[in-house]
């Protein structure tokens, strides 16, 4: 995607995700001029393969369903997410700010013709409060995108942003390259940081939360902390950037994309798929969901303290399962840094109705043993036997049988475990087993980034604003802790909306 570059803009925006494209939509709709720069081919960042959740409270869809809630009730559940630990570095009144202001962004989505279908409860949530774009995230993408250009906004991809352009202290613009050129692009009302989070980015990773964790890798490829190192560059103060949701393990995925990239995000397709949604059969809704599901979940971590075990791509084992995260470090290590999760007849059995699932998105939908073989045939495959189970996924069958025989030992209390395993009691038996893999290591997210306040400005290490800098979504969490499904999504639009608006007024005459 190019377009012809200026140069000069109201706003200029680094980023093409969920928060750049709605920080870029809301500033061109309230009469800004808009450049967005994105370093990929295409639009979306990690946004753009999420389930697509929006957890908000006070919404019309929760009003509609009979649900009582508030965004105060909000903030005290989402502190009962994740390790105590990490929401104790909490920023308590940002997060309160955005809760109270989720609600509006989602009336912002849905009046752009965007559907949702929920709301559908999470624990530990006291209300129903997750809404789920159809038919997944990249709508948000295609919704925002349009928006943005139909208000004479300026996209430019294969556009890496390198340096911020600062003038007696004031960032007013970027230095970018376009079609192997660079260009120096000025805004006269600020540059916003809207590239994601850093979860790819090893050397990060390793700085922040250890050296140990540096070979595992990001879930989108291309999340390398481009905006956290512009920001730092500048002065930011970063903060919370030794937390990460993950690392855990995650089936690769799929190479074609699925059907579900196939559905329609916009236009009449999408209309005729909204009006129609109310009529869908909740059987043939989570059907639906249950392919996204096989495609971007991790599996439940009790298959492994269940009984299950890790191989490598020999048929090895290589770790104690059940200890977290030295499993995904170890996994990391292996050849081609994958592994495959072998389940024998009791277990495959046992992951095949409730409440024993594989994967989940709460409340939604239920992936069990034979979602998995139906859905994803490229990471499960089911044989009678453990030899004929290795020789489909290309393991060396002696060395499977070996592994097999060496945990039956322990689990039948003959010996120790060799990698310091205990409390299994149940060999590995049966006439039916189940590999699911490969899987890797990865972290989903990371939860560092720029100080920053409720205007969104970017704080640097003396407290005080940058002049001219901003940041939405991934870059400008400004300590807050977003444990649980849809509360990334649910910041990234809602700040880039609130942000682009405010940019957009001060532009104004």
């Amino acid at each position: 995607m190019r377009a012809s570059l200026g140069d000069r803009y109201d706003v200029i925006v680094v980023g093409g995700g969920g928060s750049g494209l709605a920080c870029g939509a809301s500033a061109a709709e309230h009469g800004a001029r808009v450049l967005l720069l994105e370093k990929r081919p295409e639009l979306g960042g990690t946004t753009g393969i999420a389930v697509g959740s929006f957890t908000a409270a006070g919404t019309a869809l929760q009003r509609r369903a009979g649900v009582v809630d508030d965004p105060e009730q909000h903030e005290e559940d989402a502190g009962k997410f994740g390790p105590p630990s990490c929401q104790a570095k909490n920023n308590g009144g940002l997060r309160r700010f955005f809760l109270s202001e989720a609600a509006h962004t989602l009336d912002w989505l849905t009046a752009m013709g965007l559907a949702f279908h929920g709301p559908s409860p999470e624990p530990p949530n006291r209300v129903r409060r997750m809404h789920n774009v159809v038919p997944n995230a990249k709508a948000y993408i295609a919704a925002l995108h349009l928006r943005l250009t139909r208000f004479g906004g300026t996209i430019v991809c294969e556009a890496p942003v390198h340096e911020l352009i600062r003038e007696s202290g004031r960032v007013v613009g970027v230095e970018v390259d376009v079609g192997g050129r660079r260009c120096r692009v000025h805004a006269a009302r600020g540059v916003v940081l809207a590239a994601g989070d850093y979860a790819n980015a090893a050397d990060l990773i390793a700085r922040f939360r250890g050296p140990e964790f540096g070979t595992i890798e990001g879930i989108n490829p291309h999340a390398t902390g481009d905006g956290h190192r512009l920001a730092e560059r500048a002065g930011a103060r970063l903060v919370n950037m030794e937390i990460t949701y993950g690392p855990e393990l995650r089936f690769v995925p799929h190479r074609g994309g699925g059907f579900e990239q196939l559905l329609p995000t916009r236009g009449l397709g999408l209309r005729v798929m909204r009006a129609a949604l109310p009529l869908v059969p909740r059987a043939v809704l989570h059907r639906l969901i249950q392919r996204l599901l096989v495609t971007w979940q991790h599996p439940e971590a009790s298959l492994l303290s269940d009984g299950a075990i890790l191989v490598n791509s020999r048929g090895r084992r290589f770790c104690n399962e059940t200890a977290s995260p030295a499993r995904e470090i170890a996994v990391a290590s292996q050849p081609g840094k994958v592994a495959f999760l072998l389940l024998d007849e009791r277990l495959a059995a046992r992951y095949s109705t409730w409440p024993h699932f594989i994967s989940t998105a709460p409340e939604i939908a239920y992936a069990y043993v034979a979602d998995y073989l139906r859905l994803r045939p490229d990471v499960a495959v089911a044989r009678p036997g453990l030899r004929a189970l290795a020789e489909a996924r290309g393991l060396a069958p002696a060395d499977l049988l070996g592994t097999v025989d060496r945990f039956n030992r322990y689990a039948a209390g003959a010996e120790p475990d060799e990698f310091g395993r205990r409390g299994d009691a149940a060999p590995l038996a049966g006439s039916r087993w189940v590999l699911l893999g490969p899987a890797k290591a990865y972290f989903t997210t990371t939860e560092g980034g720029a100080a920053i306040n409720a205007q969104m400005q970017v704080l640097g290490l003396d407290g005080q604003p940058i002049p001219g800098l901003y940041a939405v979504g991934q870059n400008g969490l400004g300590g807050m802790v977003l444990w649980g499904h849809g509360l990334h999504i649910a910041w990234a639009i809602t700040s880039g909306r609130l942000l682009g608006r405010a940019l957009a007024r001060d532009a104004g005459p």
